[in-house]
């Protein structure tokens, strides 16, 4: 069955089950690999995407159900330049491993779109999904606080 699809603001069209979840459309079918596998329940946050600029689980998420909406992955978080959240990740040297860190950026720029000036409460809640195993949370805390500085001095947020 043809499903349509807008993956970075670009039409896909994608034949395969309605059930299939998101993610394995996004990796196997258009190759998208920044997007990764953790859990496969949703418990983990390392698949995290945006569907109309909310922050999802795409391990989860059927396919059919997120045809012809806004689907944003990590590769078109930005359009040309780095997103501020990213540089704010390379500024203060947020990963060790980096395998969940993709979906973490997804949160927090989805956090950063809703409220550009978080509380370490609103950044603890936010990310509160989004399991990192090398511990590195003061880190990721204290990159979102930065990425919403870089935000404002830009104008705002993407």
């Amino acid at each position: 069955m043809a499903i349509t699809l807008n993956v970075n603001k670009k039409p896909h069209s994608v034949d395969v089950p309605g059930d299939t979840p998101l993610l394995w459309v996004l990796r196997d079918v258009l190759g998208l690999k920044g997007t990764k596998y953790g859990c496969g329940i949703a418990l983990c946050g390392t698949c995290t995407v945006h569907v109309d600029g909310r922050a999802v689980r795409s391990c989860i998420m059927p396919v059919r159900s997120v045809e012809n909406r806004m689907i944003t992955t990590i590769e078109g978080l930005a359009d040309t330049e780095i997103h501020p959240v990213q540089q704010a990740w390379e500024e203060i040297d947020v990963p060790q491993c980096g395998y969940c860190h993709s979906g973490q950026i997804m949160s927090a720029a989805a956090l950063l779109s809703t409220k550009p000036k978080p509380t370490d409460a609103d950044i603890d809640s936010a990310m509160s999904g989004n399991l990192c195993r090398c511990g590195t949370y003061p880190r990721i805390r204290e990159a979102i606080h930065r990425a919403a500085e870089l935000l404002a001095s830009k104008g705002g947020t993407r």
